[in-house]
């Protein structure tokens, strides 16, 4: 169910803003200093469960950015610019460890900086020792997944945002029945409102019930 209700999200480039912070504020403010021009520290890197919402940091910060699990080998990394972000780093291979260090390296000489993230933190990476030590070496921040009170807080700022009204247990309706990350709980409030207003239908129990197995039918 889950792709099939993120196929219903529009695309909504991920930015600093669009970030639903919960615990993670200072990870938050420290992520927008270091990204300002004037900050010259070489290395942020951000660790975190899966949920956290670190690839949406990496992706909002605008720089140059690879995902290893993807590209492990980082084959594809465009090597010009003074700003990259390497998502999932725990996944490059041995070739690719090999080009992150010297990417570090570089930037580190030409004034550039490298934001990083993984699901451990540096020391704990299954990589190379002087690789492991480079991403060490700067900002180091754990992102904390959303708890379920702060998503259920969420999704109501998103419906008060788009002026939904939703009956009272809709939220723990959905929460049951339907994938807790925020970007296809996001996706599935947007799919409810079109429903709602294409039907001409208030939203009630039975609706998110259609706009449901309609997903799955999508």
């Amino acid at each position: 169910m889950r792709q099939l209700i993120l196929d219903l999200l529009p695309e909504v480039p991920p930015s600093l803003d669009n970030y639903v912070t919960g615990s993670n504020a200072e990870a938050l403010t420290g992520l927008a200093s270091w990204l300002a021009p004037v900050n010259r520290e070489p290395v942020f890197f951000l660790w975190g469960e899966a949920g956290a919402g670190k690839s949406h940091l990496l992706q909002a910060s605008q720089a140059s950015y690879s995902d290893a699990r993807q590209d492990p080998g980082l084959a594809a990394v465009n090597l010009q610019g003074t700003l990259h972000a390497i998502d999932n780093i725990e996944a490059l291979d041995a070739s690719g460890q090999v080009a992150a260090f010297n990417l570090i390296n570089r930037l580190r000489a030409d004034g550039g900086r490298l934001l990083a993230a993984a699901s451990v933190p540096p020391l704990r990476l299954a990589l190379r020792e002087d690789l492991r030590t480079r991403l060490g070496s700067g900002l180091v921040y754990r992102l904390q997944p959303l708890s379920d009170p702060e998503k259920l807080a969420a999704l109501a700022e998103q419906a008060r945002a788009r002026g939904l009204v939703l009956p009272a247990e809709a939220f723990n309706y959905l929460f049951a029945r339907a994938p807790r990350d925020m970007r296809s709980l996001t996706a599935l409030l947007i799919a409810i409102d079109r429903y709602s207003l294409e039907h001409k239908r208030p939203i009630t129990l039975p609706l998110l019930r259609e706009v449901l197995q309609s997903s799955l039918d999508f």
